[in-house]
């Protein structure tokens, strides 16, 4: 016990005193910014991705774009997160001559992968919402784009927002490797103060602590959304 709290004390002793905390605290908003930004991007992606994969294949246009949305969701989603950064930073950017921070890269590759893991979702929303809906749409005189995009896809985010929160919890998890192209997340923080103190314990304990807290909000804010959304469907 008395060892414990000698190392407790030497983590306090970096973290607090040596001003270690304004590391976790970049760290941590790094985190969340990837992580929101991320899924945001992702949700456009993605939605325009299931609209295509949803489309009637009537054309050449539409069988491209098709084949190319297919190439897409099983290119990001084939790869690990880790080597589509290092891949990214490393190799694609300096040879197009791209200038991007790591923050920047990081944000951009969580983005896109997570397009990938969204189209599904979205496609799977757009199929869960009643056909009727479409022919409604048309049967009003609305084009198929309009009736898409104002009737179709709006139901289906409602249906599928409980599981964009679960998407959310995986993107905060998977932060943890954008220290491969050398961003600054929790990690390289809680890394920091371990090699200061050459004490790992404790630092290491604290930063799977904050992962811990953070998973859990999001995921009672998804409980939150779920509970909303049965009520609303239950009409009270």
């Amino acid at each position: 016990m008395g060892n414990f709290e000698s190392k407790l004390k030497v983590f306090w002793e970096i973290f607090y005193e040596h001003n270690g905390y304004t590391r976790v605290l970049t760290g941590l908003k790094n985190t969340l910014y990837i992580a929101i930004v991320g899924l945001a991007i992702g949700i456009v992606i993605g939605t325009l991705i299931a609209i295509v994969k949803v489309l009637p294949r009537y054309n050449r246009v539409t069988k491209i774009l098709n084949s190319f949305c297919t190439f897409y969701v099983g290119l990001f989603r084939g790869t690990p997160i880790v080597v589509q950064l290092l891949v990214a930073y490393y190799v694609v950017l300096p040879l197009i001559g791209v200038n991007m921070s790591a923050l920047e890269v990081c944000v951009l590759v969580f983005g896109l992968n997570s397009g990938a893991y969204v189209s599904e979702i979205m496609r799977g929303g757009i199929m869960s919402v009643d056909p009727g809906q479409m022919e409604a749409g048309r049967a009003l005189g609305l084009s198929y784009r309009v009736t898409m995009m104002k009737i179709v896809v709006p139901q289906a985010v409602k249906n599928i927002l409980p599981t964009l929160g679960n998407e959310f919890i995986a993107l905060i998890k998977e932060t943890s490797v954008v220290s491969f192209v050398g961003a600054a997340d929790l990690y390289v923080a809680f890394n920091y103060i371990g090699s200061n103190s050459y004490e790992f314990m404790v630092p290491y304990l604290v930063m799977a602590l904050i992962y811990i807290v953070l998973v859990m909000i999001a995921a009672f804010f998804v409980k939150i959304m779920e509970r909303n959304l049965r009520k609303s469907d239950r009409g009270y």
